[in-house]
């Protein structure tokens, strides 16, 4: 079975296994996905990442991180740029999250980066979702 969209189904089962309060979370891997679980974890919203073969297949396990008494770290997870609308933003127009509670992470000719660095980069991109 194909998936149209990875990085959806990435948010989706990280959003999942926190919600069931999992330790860890399995997902195929790529280099987008490896690139984001990067920016989460060097945001404290994930404890680690790695890639582990088991059998034939090579996946990213994502160790979640909880607070207070199994509270998770991620309450929210939103897919901005989707496969029939992609959302583009120029240097200028990359918003910060309410509060400083959350960040948007975004595709950009540097790299996956947080929209903090992005803006530190002079760079915009693609945004792919937002985390709270």
């Amino acid at each position: 079975m194909s998936m149209t969209d990875p990085i959806a189904d990435m948010l989706t089962r990280i959003r999942n296994a926190s919600a069931q309060k999992h330790s860890y979370v399995d997902m195929p891997v790529s280099k987008v996905k490896t690139e984001i679980a990067k920016v989460l974890k060097g945001a404290y919203f994930i404890r680690d990442h790695e890639k582990i073969k088991i059998g034939n297949h090579e996946v990213l396990r994502v160790h979640l991180r909880y607070i207070r008494e199994n509270t998770p770290a991620i309450t929210g997870l939103k897919r901005i740029s989707k496969g029939g609308l992609r959302v583009y933003v120029p240097k200028d127009e990359i918003s910060a999250m309410e509060r400083g509670l959350g960040m948007v992470i975004l595709s950009t000719p540097k790299g996956v980066l947080a929209g903090s660095d992005a803006r530190k980069e002079q760079t915009g991109g693609e945004v792919l979702c937002k985390v709270w």
